[in-house]
């Protein structure tokens, strides 16, 4: 009867008598039995302590209460005192995170002057400004916390950076929580500078006139970005202690570095995933609103469903679907129930992929009559690659969220890609 957990009084006589007899160990719960056994006397058979009187009673009472109190007190006074304080960043206690104040804030960006605004978002604008010494360039976002919601995205941004760290996420490089100087609460992030701007600058960076690309990406930039996209999700999904989800993953939202390496930012929507299993009513899954933007949000969050990161993999292949056709899923091109995943799919389905790919992807490449035989296959294993590339997109945005593609077998089809490039003669510019 051993390692079974049994546990109560063994009894004394029988063959309980015999040591040899009944083999009990590894049941720590049991007591009593025949001395032989060598187990702990029971707790009813041992001698009954002294009982505490009544007096004695009431003092430990009264003194536990009064302790009770003074704890509540304190934690009380603790928090007034903290809301009085205005430091730099209540939301970012870790000495390594820059401490930075409204009026720095104010300079490094000539009062947040309109020839440093460059960009306005759901719950603030964005200035570029030159902080410290070594003037280093930094993107400044301004909460506007009249809007409803940025108080939110405020916290939400900084609880999520200031505990990841990866080469495909923007970093925060500190975040301001103050007043201004008319007496208003006043909350920033301050992040690195992209110097190449957003993924959606380069991908519809038009003239004036609408006719002409000013900017364009070329296929194998196109596929280190879509990689670099999945990687961050990996680490976000997979790779931190508590998953992440992002909820509005979009191509604005993808920043491009000095190397032209993709960033994803804007966390102001995401969520801990643990956090969101464990809100049940209708008014906490409500807070953050439709849960991405238009177009990129994935079709079950407009049903009410849970945030989880299927929603976030679907944000990810309309990217891809948009890196492939240069189509943005708000389009005019989708209506009457077309939209941007049954567009590729339909051209995918009937070999027609080439006829719906961004036709910069071969600005540089010459007509066919003319091109040499490296040219050629270049572009074969181009047209190659994209097809695998819209498989992706089209596993990625299904409408089920359980049939679409996990974000790890996204990164391996994605090195098969890159593996089959890689035999390219990369004989045009970019």
């Amino acid at each position: 009867m051993s390692f079974n957990n049994f546990e109560g009084e063994v009894p004394q006589g029988g063959v309980f008598s015999n040591a040899s007899g009944a083999i009990i160990s590894g049941n720590r719960n049991l007591c009593g039995g025949s001395q032989v056994l060598k187990l702990p006397q029971c707790k009813d058979s041992m001698p009954k302590k002294g009982r505490l009187s009544p007096t004695l009673k009431i003092i430990i009472s009264v003194a536990c209460s009064l302790f009770g109190v003074m704890l509540v007190l304190v934690v009380v006074l603790f928090c007034i005192l903290r809301r009085k304080k205005h430091s730099a960043s209540p939301y970012l206690p870790d000495d390594s995170f820059l401490k930075i104040s409204y009026g720095e804030l104010l300079k490094a960006t000539n009062g947040f002057s309109s020839e440093n605004l460059i960009g306005k978002g759901g719950f603030g604008c964005v200035y570029k400004g030159i902080l410290g010494s070594d003037e280093k360039n930094v993107a400044i976002k301004v909460l506007d916390l009249q809007h409803r919601g940025a108080l939110k995205s405020f916290i939400a941004e900084c609880e999520v950076l200031k505990n990841l760290r990866h080469r495909n996420l923007v970093k925060l490089v500190t975040a301001c929580s103050g007043i201004d100087f008319q007496g208003n609460d006043f909350k920033a992030l301050i992040y690195e500078f992209m110097v190449h701007g957003s993924l959606d600058d380069w991908l519809h960076s038009f003239s004036n006139d609408g006719s002409l690309h000013i900017q364009y990406l070329d296929f194998y930039q196109r596929v280190n970005i879509a990689m670099d996209i999945a990687f961050a999700l990996e680490y976000l999904h997979n790779g931190s202690q508590i998953p992440v989800v992002h909820c509005d993953l979009k191509p604005s939202n993808v920043l491009l570095d000095m190397d032209m390496t993709a960033r994803v930012g804007d966390f102001g929507l995401s969520r801990f995933l643990q956090e969101t299993a464990q809100q049940t009513s209708a008014s906490e899954t409500s807070t953050i609103g439709i849960k991405g933007s238009i177009g990129y949000a994935a079709p079950e969050y407009g049903m009410g469903s849970e945030v989880s990161t299927y929603g976030d993999i679907y944000s990810y292949g309309i990217i891809i679907l948009e890196i492939i056709t240069e189509k943005k899923p708000t389009d005019d091109t989708f209506s009457n129930g077309l939209n941007l995943h049954n567009y590729v799919n339909m051209a995918f389905s009937a070999g027609r992929v080439m006829e719906i790919v961004d036709p910069m992807l071969f600005h540089n490449m010459q007509e066919e009559e003319t091109t040499s035989i490296s040219e050629r296959k270049t572009k074969d294993y181009i047209t190659e690659c994209l097809i695998s590339m819209c498989k992706i997109g089209i596993a990625c945005t299904m409408e089920s969220p359980k049939e679409r593609m996990g974000i790890s077998d996204v990164v391996k089809e994605l090195q098969l890609i890159k593996e089959t490039l890689s035999k390219c003669d990369r004989n045009y510019d970019h």
